[in-house]
């Protein structure tokens, strides 16, 4: 599947994302484990709410960061996050 800006990903059924204080970071949990995730995967996922599409996360993140050009990064990650089953487009 190839993803695209217009698109709105959420979190897939299984799967809950929460902050972990003893990893210090965020962490994708599920009945069989549990994934840490570095800070860019953690910011990203946690703006898949199936309310913003692709085009809107990275205009957010951007924003948050005071930068530019993330939208190649966040589809790179999202594109992974998909075919793991980590999230599901809406």
């Amino acid at each position: 599947m190839s993803l695209d800006a217009a698109q709105v990903p959420r979190i897939a059924p299984g799967f809950r994302l929460q902050w972990e204080p003893t990893q210090d970071a965020h962490v994708l949990l599920y009945p069989e484990g549990m994934v840490k995730l570095n800070a860019s995967a953690g910011e990203i996922l946690k703006r898949c709410d199936g309310a913003a599409n692709i085009a809107a996360i990275t205009a957010d993140i951007e924003r948050q960061f005071d930068t530019t050009g993330l939208g190649g990064d966040v589809l790179a990650f999202l594109d992974i996050a998909t075919r793991q089953g980590w999230v599901q487009i809406a």
